[in-house]
C-alpha cells in the first residue's frame, strides 16, 4: 500500500494541475507516483482474488478452475 504522504502528494499535484500548469519535474513526479499507485492497487487486487472462493446457493464450491489453478500456483511460491 502507498503511504498517505504519497497519496496526498498525488492529490496535491492533481489539484495544482487543475488550476495552473505543472513544471516538467512535477509532471514526471505525478506520472511516477501514479504508476506506483496503480502497481500497488493491482497487486492488492490480485491478492484479494487469490484468496477468493465462489459458493453457489446450495453451498457448493463453484470457483472457476482458472482461479483455483492460480491459487494453487501461488501456494507453491
Amino acid at each position: 500500500m502507498l503511504s498517505q504522504d504519497k497519496i496526498d502528494r498525488i492529490n496535491e499535484l492533481a489539484n495544482k494541475k487543475k488550476t495552473k500548469s505543472l513544471t516538467k519535474k512535477e509532471e514526471k513526479e505525478q506520472k511516477d507516483l501514479r504508476e506506483e499507485y496503480l502497481a500497488s492497487f493491482r497487486n492488492s487486487f490480485k491478492n484479494q482474488l487469490h484468496s477468493m472462493k465462489v459458493v453457489d446457493p446450495e453451498g457448493e464450491d463453484v470457483t472457476p478452475q482458472k482461479l483455483k489453478d492460480e491459487q494453487e500456483k501461488n501456494k507453491k511460491h
